[in-house]
């Protein structure tokens, strides 16, 4: 069964967390937990994948401990009994800094990451589809956790519970042209699909906890650029957008520019003539110091495909991409709820927008 949409991520879960993984592992799924490991709040965390509700039955389970010198326990419990332990003696975790944790489903393995590093590796004991459940506690606190398939383009992701709160809108369809199927779009071309807006109503503990609006997603239309839609509410804390697209096989540059009026809140700009991620911010009219430096390789690939969350704190912007963490922005204008308007445009097919 072929993953076919992106689940949408568990911002600021509160440990115990419990959460659904939508439509179960597939081979392709990359999960990254964000946190940091807490001081004085025991010497152990772990993140269990299971198969149901119930801790009967772990297909893996990962278990950092900070005992002697540090290491890791894998191991895989079935029926209740845990099997034979693997452990990994090394500590990539320190106490009170901030972590990524990926974990990325194949057919044979977990293959797990820390930090952009790998880590281990952790072969199936049991048929990996069966796991629809994550599970994460101890000693740690939870930014995040984030679904990425890295096999297909997501469509248009599945929630319960959906209302529509505006009116739908349809893009034109161009005439003579036939719908295909998911996974059959041309790198050049996005599908025509239905545009609707939707609201998610989340409840303590569930996805996307809002207190302020809930997010609107705009699932695989035909994208006119440049693009602009309202953030309803403006930004706050935990306030996430998510941007994904292609990148056109001859593109030189793109943006995404998060809004306030005329002025633009934060400028994210990738060149690739420049072979740089550019960020800045324009007040009246007059740009700001760029900042350029990233921890890691340019990230975006000319024909490949991309995901861009933004995550808003108090103080910063964090942002990833493809799941993994790229870089923050420190807020230059203050007030976060004015900034409520979202700009895409450039060498890119859009394909998916979230606010």
């Amino acid at each position: 069964m072929a993953l076919n949409y992106s689940q949408p991520p568990y911002l600021n879960p509160v440990i115990p967390f419990s959460g659904k993984i939508q439509g179960g592992l597939q081979d392709g799924l990359k999960i990254t937990v964000t946190g940091t490991v807490l001081y004085n709040q025991g010497t152990r965390f772990a993140v269990n994948f299971h198969s149901g509700p119930s801790d009967k039955d772990i297909a893996f389970h990962f278990n950092p401990r900070f005992e002697e010198s540090g290491y890791v326990v894998c191991n895989t419990k079935q029926n209740g009994s845990w099997g034979p332990e693997e452990r990994k003696m090394s500590m990539p975790f320190q106490k009170g800094i901030p972590f990524e944790l990926s974990f990325l489903v194949g057919s044979c393995d977990f293959k797990v990451m820390v930090n952009g590093s790998h880590f281990v590796q952790y072969s199936h004991r049991v048929p990996f589809h069966r796991v629809d459940t994550l599970s994460i506690s101890g000693a740690v606190h939870l930014s995040s956790i984030s679904f990425q398939n890295t096999r297909a383009t997501p469509i248009q992701p599945v929630f319960s519970g959906v209302q529509f709160s505006q009116t739908a809108c349809f893009p034109p369809r161009p005439k003579g042209r036939k719908p295909k199927p998911p996974g059959m779009w041309p790198a050049n071309s996005a599908p025509i699909t239905q545009t609707v807006i939707h609201t998610v109503h989340s409840t303590p503990g569930q996805m996307f906890p809002n207190p302020v609006t809930p997010p609107m997603v705009y699932p695989n239309p035909s994208y006119s650029l440049p693009f602009f839609t309202s953030i309803p509410g403006g930004l706050y804390p935990s306030r996430s957008i998510i941007v994904s697209g292609t990148v056109l096989p001859c593109a030189q540059r793109f943006h995404i520019n998060l809004r306030s009026g005329s002025d633009i809140a934060f400028h994210l700009n990738p060149r690739f003539d420049e072979n740089a991620v550019v960020r800045n911010t324009q007040i009246n009219s007059s740009w700001g110091a760029e900042e350029r430096s990233l921890p890691r390789n340019m990230p975006f690939v000319r024909g490949q495909s991309f995901s861009v969350w933004i995550m808003c704190e108090g103080h910063c912007l964090k942002v990833s991409v493809d799941g993994q963490h790229l870089f923050e922005y420190y807020h230059r204008m203050k007030n976060l709820p004015a900034i409520n308007n979202l700009e895409v445009a450039g060498d890119i097919q859009l394909t998916h927008v979230q606010t």
